[in-house]
């Protein structure tokens, strides 16, 4: 069993901690996840509007200020666990640089201005989905996280509330498919995610002292939960592209059941990458695999082209190219 330096709780902060320090803790890196916030505008055709555009941005920077009280303090709660992983073992409150009471008082205060913000500029249903968001993933720091299967859902549901919040900030209804592609796809990553710790720590000795629930994620039992949540998640999808909606979508989004070959191939790259034990979750993965980047940025590209084909062929003098109008 490989074992990893801690300084343990009774570490002493040696020199006050640098900027670094407070960077590595609130992890600007992992705010990318927040960017599903603007699904929904995305997929209303939202963001053309400067002033939607602003209120997701709002709610986006409300929920990355969140995103990083949530870390503070479970890295706070989480310190000697993190202690006995390769990577986490050098966050800055598992090796003493910043103490558990410091980490506290600064989610406090990022908490506060995020609520601050929701409640002063956007509106009441996005300050209570925030609120929602803070308590649900504290509870998830405190208790849920060491319960197998529910740690997962869990997460999966954040994202969902996150989704939720985008739509709110610009006054439009998800549709209940689109919030299930986000549900389910969320599943499928935390899923993967659990793939990425087992195969990273190596041995379960190793791996039960990071994370309680790790001795219930057998590679087979992963293996299945993988499978089945990466199947309903393209189902969803599918469902989603086809669903006529309770009023007429903003675009012709059936056209997005071509981009299926995509979304098909960065599933499957995404399994692939969980089980070599190089990265250490889906951020890392998502932002440092070339062939997932190209996947996302190549599925972006067509489904914007899909939304804004009608504008982009009329600005350019081709409106004999146009789709047929969708009813208003």
């Amino acid at each position: 069993m490989t074992t990893f330096p801690s300084n343990g709780d009774n570490a002493k902060l040696e020199t006050p901690f640098s900027i670094g320090d407070l960077v590595s803790l609130l992890r600007p890196h992992q705010w990318v996840k927040n960017i599903i916030i603007f699904a929904g505008p995305a997929a209303s055709l939202k963001l053309s509007s400067p002033q939607s555009l602003y209120h997701a941005t709002l709610a986006f920077v409300s929920f990355c200020l969140a995103a990083s009280s949530i870390y503070a303090i479970n890295d706070a709660i989480d310190r000697n666990a993190d202690a006995c992983h390769p990577t986490k073992r050098l966050r800055p409150i598992a090796r003493g640089a910043i103490s558990p009471a410091t980490a506290y008082a600064l989610a406090a205060v990022l908490i506060s201005i995020a609520l601050l913000i929701a409640k002063t500029f956007l509106n009441g249903t996005v300050t209570a989905i925030l609120g929602t968001y803070f308590v649900l993933m504290v509870a998830y720091s405190l208790a849920l996280k060491k319960q197998a299967l529910l740690d997962v859902i869990v997460l999966a549901t954040g994202f969902v509330l996150r989704a939720w919040a985008g739509a709110a900030s610009v006054d439009v209804v998800a549709s209940q498919w689109l919030i299930g592609c986000v549900f389910t796809l969320c599943l499928f990553f935390g899923f993967g995610k659990r793939q990425c710790e087992l195969s990273m720590l190596g041995d379960d000795e190793s791996a039960v002292k990071h994370r309680a629930t790790l001795i219930r994620y057998t590679p087979r039992l992963l293996s299945h939960l993988l499978t089945t949540s990466a199947a309903v998640a393209v189902m969803t999808f599918l469902i989603y592209t086809m669903e006529p909606g309770h009023a007429a979508p903003p675009f012709h989004k059936e056209h997005l059941f071509y981009t299926l070959p995509i979304v098909i191939y960065g599933i499957f790259r995404y399994t692939m990458c969980a089980e070599l034990g190089k990265f250490a979750g889906p951020t890392e993965i998502l932002l440092k695999d070339k062939m997932m980047i190209a996947s996302i940025v190549l599925w972006l590209a067509i489904a914007m082209f899909i939304a804004y084909h009608d504008p982009i062929v009329s600005a350019v003098g081709l409106e004999r190219l146009t789709w047929d109008p969708v009813p208003q």
